[in-house]
């Protein structure tokens, strides 16, 4: 049987989806779009703008100025499209058959539009626990709205209990997830002719040292993964994407840069990774290209650092989606998430949201009109559990 807010939803998904609202613009005509939304339900909504005024996160609370309460969550923003061979307009809202198509539908504008969709009835069930609505910018490219609405939760005293993030699982449960952090170390050396290698600093060779110390790393994480892991693979994962440098054969590069990541099952490998390598930079590296020209460097870029979400014995958020959906069991996902910005202070959070992460991040990104339904059924059971 179909929702009767389907309809509804689908009118706001479409609006959402006409807002390109990919990474690298702006976001601010689906803020607007949902802001209006939600404070027509009653919401109290704020609007918090990044540095460049383009980007924005929105924070919306029906009920009690109180702690504790429930957050639903999600981006606003999308992956490109360019050089993708779509078959429909990837900013217009394509109806076939039993799926609806356009760039966001599936990753993650459907939940965000059945989320601000049950906003009224939610407010017919608010006793005296907040419901919240976070909506973030930039999560695509390193989760920087989640980590921007993290810190200002901190500097407001805001402290919700639970948080349900609406990423698509296909409805199921998901408690666990690696974290994903990339970086971009560079090396700065000192040219010269490749005949004469003892007079330069060749970036390359010293990016390539780095690269061996990555991989012995890898071995050592890969050698001792946390007991009863439920991971796949169990332990902490090192790449080696990339590695950029030189300009012939016969010249001593002066620089070279290293794309890598790494997705950590838990914190404490994180920082053995980065304890290891700051102490064979400092210790080793710099100090033998210094030793040739003092003006030689390493500095390591953050692209993006994002936390797991940990499986915990004990969660709220998941025991409450396993009784709002019947569901008995719960699920890793190798992609990552908001999630873990979350749990990081304090809260009990769980993935489970409409559309198969299959379909994301493709040409014709598609949503089954079941996932929604079923996604709207969760979220009206949830109202009088508020």
């Amino acid at each position: 049987m179909t929702h009767p807010l389907l309809p509804t939803t689908l009118d706001l998904l479409e609006g959402l989806v006409a807002c390109p609202s990919v990474s690298s613009d702006s976001n601010l005509g689906v803020i607007d779009l949902l802001a209006n939304r939600l404070s027509d339900a009653g919401a109290r909504v704020e609007i918090w703008q990044d540095g460049t005024g383009t980007k924005a996160n929105l924070w919306a609370t029906l009920g009690p100025d109180a702690d504790g309460g429930l957050v639903l969550s999600g981006h606003t923003d999308v992956v490109p499209v360019a050089d993708q061979p779509w078959t429909v307009e990837p900013f217009g809202l394509t109806r076939r058959d039993d799926r609806v198509m356009g760039r966001g539908t599936c990753d993650m504008k459907g939940f965000l539009a059945a989320a601000v969709a049950m906003a009224p009835t939610f407010g017919q069930h608010i006793k005296d626990r907040p419901l919240h609505f976070a909506f973030t910018h930039d999560e695509e490219v390193g989760c920087l709205g989640g980590q921007a609405l993290i810190a200002a939760l901190k500097d407001r005293g805001v402290r919700p209990r639970l948080a349900i993030v609406g990423e698509p699982t296909s409805m199921r449960i998901v408690d666990g997830h690696k974290g994903c952090c990339e970086y971009s170390t560079r090396f700065t050396g000192y040219e010269g002719h490749g005949s004469t290698p003892a007079l330069g600093v060749n970036a390359v060779e010293y990016a390539t040292l780095f690269a061996s110390r990555l991989l012995a790393l890898r071995d050592a994480l890969a050698a001792s993964p946390p007991p009863a892991g439920r991971f796949d693979p169990p332990h902490t994962t090192l790449n080696i994407g990339a590695l950029h440098g030189g300009t012939a054969h016969n010249v001593i590069p002066g620089y070279a840069q290293l794309d890598w990541e790494m997705r950590p099952v838990q914190q404490s490998d994180h920082r053995r990774v980065w304890d290891d390598l700051e102490s064979y930079t400092k210790d080793v590296l710099l100090p033998a290209m210094q030793a040739i020209h003092p003006d030689a460097w390493i500095e390591t870029e953050t692209i993006g650092d994002v936390v797991g979400l940990l499986p915990m014995p004990e969660n709220a958020a998941r025991d409450l989606v396993m009784a709002l959906t019947g569901a008995n069991g719960t699920h890793l996902v190798p992609f990552s998430t908001e999630a873990g910005l979350f749990q990081e202070i304090g809260m009990d959070v769980v993935l489970c949201g409409p559309g198969d992460i299959a379909q994301a991040h493709k040409p014709d990104e598609w949503l089954a009109l079941s996932q929604l339904d079923d996604c709207l059924g969760m979220l009206e059971r949830l109202g009088p559990r508020l």
